[in-house]
């Protein structure tokens, strides 16, 4: 049963990207409507069975909490923003391994906050940077859209690791329900404002387009992101992070066989090196004796990503 939950969570996350980038090529649905609505939608669910069962934990946020939780919302605001915008710049399999860049992210996060790792994350660190420069290095020689594409991908990774940090901190006294429903819906309520300052239309599309915002919702956001959450409750969170970064080559070839997507092979050789460096940086967080004695911001993460 673990295994078929999943490949369910891996074709989840993976769709995302052609999700999106189809959405976004064949309607007139904005990238800010599509961050809104799946957000909105989720805290919507989120937040029902807490409000059934225990009404009053709403009203107990601490102003910590709260701050916390607004950090995290914003920071995930502008990476849906980041992201969504990046796939219409670049390929999809290159926006989608620069964006899972957020576990790296943190761990050069928490370099700077004096936060000693072990030599095997430094490597993978590098390794995965590597990735980085030949996928950059590949599409500036394409088009100055697709560089602009990947940056914005590689700051929607970084927005996603400050996402998950603030995320953290919030979560030390909030129930999973409580924390993900207010974040949810205040990313929605910032997405919203940015929308109205771009002139984005968050509404008024045809059927096709909504179609799409509720695939994007129920395939990314609740299937994958919830499979995930359940396999963190049976299994190891060094091997529910493992299978995570299976997000990156199955995107790649969900777009390759729906999308027509096809890219040089220095771009695939860049993705495959993302790839092997972020496993070397989840699996050398988790030595035996990682986390002990330390904050929970500054433990080994298992980072279920913002897609």
């Amino acid at each position: 049963m673990n295994l078929f939950i999943a490949a369910l969570g891996v074709l989840g996350v993976a769709s995302s990207g052609p999700l999106i980038a189809a959405t976004l090529g064949a309607t007139t649905v904005t990238a800010l409507a599509i961050a809104f609505w799946r957000n909105a939608i989720a805290a919507a669910i989120m937040a029902t069975p807490t409000l059934v069962r225990e009404p009053r934990q709403f009203g107990r946020i601490t102003p910590y909490e709260f701050r916390w939780s607004l950090v995290a919302a914003v920071a995930l605001a502008l990476h849906f923003a980041c992201f969504i915008t990046s796939l219409q710049l670049t390929s999809v399999a290159a926006a989608t391994a620069l964006v899972c860049l957020q576990s790296a992210w943190i761990a050069i996060i928490q370099l700077f906050r004096g936060v000693r790792h072990r030599w095997q994350v430094l490597v993978g660190l590098g390794i995965s940077f590597g990735g980085v420069v030949a996928i950059t290095g590949f599409d500036l020689g394409t088009s100055p859209d697709a560089l602009l594409g990947d940056l914005l991908a590689m700051a929607g990774g970084l927005l996603a690791g400050i996402y998950t940090l603030a995320g953290g901190r919030a979560r030390q006294s909030m129930t999973t329900g409580t924390y993900t429903a207010l974040c949810y819906g205040m990313c929605a309520v910032l997405v919203a404002v940015l929308a109205i300052f771009t002139n984005q239309p968050l509404s008024g599309f045809d059927a096709g387009g909504w179609l799409g915002i509720l695939a994007i919702t129920v395939c990314a956001q609740l299937v994958g992101h919830t499979a995930f959450n359940h396999l963190l409750a049976t299994m190891s969170p060094l091997l529910v992070s493992m299978i995570i970064l299976l997000e990156i080559p199955g995107a790649a070839l969900l777009a390759a066989v729906f999308l027509d997507e096809t890219l040089p092979a220095g771009t695939y050789a860049g993705l495959a090196l993302i790839l092997v460096g972020l496993a070397v940086v989840v699996a050398g967080q988790w030595n035996g004796k990682a986390g002990r004695g330390k904050p929970p911001e500054e433990r080994p993460l298992a980072e279920l990503g913002a897609d």
